[in-house]
């Protein structure tokens, strides 16, 4: 009588204890997402327990919980956030967290420069700036010399003339064959063009493409033959050494009036 009394509440107590064990302790599967999307690589820890895992690549995770344990959902760029398990919970089975996005914000600060104020002027005149060292702030003898065109430095070489030598005058021989051979000439020549060709580009600078196609009705493919036909008139060099831009303008006006009925623009 007492073994079966005995042996009735063993099992009593087994299947109670298994009961208790089904109740309290479940494997409780989720899925974490951000934004309708499994978030990966996500620590949940049971805090309660002392269990923790990691979610998949698509967010999912599994982790033993009871009634009461709290998980902890912590990860890179999104805030962390705890959950306290219930007993609808763990009836479920299965639970969707939802993180949001970590965003850190900074007090704001005003970030000075050498106590910039951002007002230009003022910021101007207080600025101590050391001294631009240039050929001519050093007072260096060959300051406002102008530097020479390759050209010009040729002509120079071919025509040096003669020179002092002790007491004799040497007559170098390479400027009498320079000339003999015409080259000297041809130097000439080239020194000129091109100082003309420097004249050409200064005035390309002081008026847009847009300048020559719109108000002179010069096609953008034909802009440079124009400058070249404007080269070859008497009054080129000097209105555009002037540097008078509207005298400057009034030229090109006038010489393309001209070149669009000699090449049929019109």
């Amino acid at each position: 009588m007492w073994k079966t009394s005995w042996l009735c509440i063993s099992v009593f107590l087994i299947c109670q204890a298994m009961c208790g064990q089904s109740l309290f302790n479940t494997q409780l599967r989720g899925q974490i997402r951000f934004e309708n999307k499994g978030v990966p690589d996500v620590h949940i820890m049971n805090t309660s327990a002392g269990r923790a895992t990691i979610s998949d690549e698509e967010g999912f995770f599994s982790v033993e919980a009871s009634p009461g344990d709290t998980l902890l959902f912590s990860a890179v760029q999104y805030q962390r956030k705890s959950l306290v398990i219930s007993a609808s919970v763990l009836e479920s089975r299965f639970v969707y967290v939802n993180l949001e996005e970590f965003v850190n914000e900074l007090d704001e600060v005003v970030v000075r420069p050498y106590n910039l104020s951002g007002d230009l002027i003022r910021d101007m005149q207080n600025m101590k700036t050391d001294p631009v060292v240039t050929a001519s702030t050093l007072g260096l003898p060959n300051a406002n010399v102008k530097p020479m065109m390759q050209s010009e430095r040729l002509l120079k070489e071919a025509s040096i003339g003669p020179f002092q030598l002790g007491m004799i005058t040497a007559i170098p021989f390479n400027p009498l064959i320079n000339m003999i051979t015409g080259r000297t000439k041809m130097l000439k020549k080239r020194v000129a063009r091109d100082r003309k060709y420097l004249l050409t580009q200064e005035v390309r600078k002081y008026y847009p493409d847009s300048i020559f196609v719109s108000r002179m009705g010069i096609p953008a493919d034909r802009i440079d033959d124009f400058m070249y036909y404007c080269e070859v008139d008497s009054t080129f060099d000097s209105i555009v050494s002037s540097e008078d831009h509207i005298a400057i303008l009034n030229l090109l006006l006038i010489k393309s009036k001209a070149y669009k009925e000699n090449n049929q623009l019109d």
